[in-house]
């Protein structure tokens, strides 16, 4: 059982597991893979400066959403074989995620665990070939470069989640914490500015400022999409009320607007921002934050909220019933809620219906900012 906490064991299976899933998808078609044409595409449509959030139905089914930025990101994989580009596209996420894990100030035991108990979430994602796997492993070192003091890298990691999907913006949750402001604030206006001009390399500027307004247009219209009944999208705490009372017009801003208040009472706690322990709960109640007041969030997107529960409780210095309840609850009814562990019937007649994969997450969301508003991390935490 000891090699099994090895991180550098999981990670193998975390690569192994990534590129034969990726190679299987690929191989065998289907609506996983189907992603992946919509991504590559990006790169082919910008470079012939045709609109990149239409549908094109003779080369892939829906349509990106992405900004076009991710063209330059998706370039050297769209350039390969399907078969190629798609295996490497999944192992090049999966690294940024291994990688974010292995900078963490944690034990190289929970760091084993971390990625074991993300396992499940992490391969729901691959299957869709997500970027949701490299966003959060860019959320994870925004906010490890900020407790290294390197300024630069962190704005980097969130610029990168901004101009693809624009969520990596939360990465700014961290901002408190940042002792050289200045230097950061510098680095966040000139690689804005170098991202923003990066795409128009490969198409033009009239194109490219183009592209930033459809993105706009695209991302109003999948928003008011998403807020349907029964739909597998709107896995968050506004569709679980939506659904539940079976009214599709409840507005976002009545659950967002004291959601982002109750988010920012924990900065109130000044004399606290010293203390690693209370930035890592910060960044584990931005990823919850992110995933359940998203109207866009679906089951892949979920990686990004398990890593947030996982670092919740892999911090916890004496794990009570009550933590190891939780955990076993969001395994369970978030982790495992679309798989073969529930029959079809429940899994549409119910998951899908009340939008229930975000509930233990919503639940540990509350917990996390319940010991953000009162614990002491100076004392009532551990990292190693």
């Amino acid at each position: 059982m000891k090699f099994l906490l090895d991180y550098r064991i999981v990670f193998a299976v975390y690569l192994i597991v990534t590129a034969l899933s990726a190679y299987s998808k690929q191989s065998r078609g289907g609506g996983g893979y189907n992603n992946y044409l919509i991504f590559k595409n990006v790169f082919f449509n910008t470079s012939q400066e045709k609109n990149i959030f239409l549908q094109y139905p003779d080369l892939f089914t829906d349509s990106n959403h992405y900004g076009v930025f991710f063209s330059t990101l998706i370039a050297p994989f769209a350039m390969m074989p399907d078969w190629m580009g798609a295996v490497l596209w999944n192992v090049a996420n999966a690294i940024v995620f291994l990688f974010a894990i292995y900078k963490f100030p944690f034990s190289n035991k929970k760091k084993a665990l971390f990625a074991w108990l993300c396992l499940q979430e992490f391969i729901t994602a691959a299957l869709y070939f997500q970027f949701n796997i490299a966003l959060t492993g860019l959320l994870m070192l925004s906010a490890v470069y900020i407790y290294e003091r390197k300024e630069t890298k962190s704005a980097i990691a969130i610029l990168i989640g901004t101009f693809v999907k624009i969520y990596g913006v939360v990465g700014l949750s961290a901002f408190f914490f940042i002792k050289n402001k200045t230097k950061f604030i510098i680095s966040l206006v000139v690689i804005g500015i170098l991202f923003f001009l990066f795409p128009m390399l490969i198409s033009s500027p009239e194109f490219g400022v183009q592209s930033y307004m459809d993105w706009y247009v695209s991302l109003s219209e999948k928003n008011q999409a998403n807020q349907v009944l029964g739909n597998r999208q709107d896995y968050s705490l506004m569709g679980v009320v939506r659904r539940v009372v079976g009214n599709a017009d409840i507005s976002n801003l009545v659950f967002m607007i004291p959601g982002f208040v109750l988010f920012m009472l924990p900065y109130l706690r000044c004399k606290q921002f010293k203390f690693l322990p209370f930035q890592m709960m910060i960044l584990a109640s931005t990823l919850l934050f992110l995933v359940l007041f998203s109207s866009g969030s679906e089951s892949p997107t979920y990686i990004i909220a398990i890593a947030g529960v996982m670092i919740w409780f892999l911090m916890q210095k004496k794990l009570s019933k009550i933590d190891i309840g939780l955990l076993v609850f969001v395994m369970i009814f978030t982790c495992f809620a679309f798989s073969d562990l529930f029959p079809k019937f429940i899994k549409e007649d119910y998951f899908i219906k009340y939008s229930t994969k975000a509930i233990p997450c919503i639940v540990i969301w509350f917990r996390v900012m319940y010991e953000l508003l009162t614990k002491d991390f100076e004392k009532d935490y551990k990292l190693d």
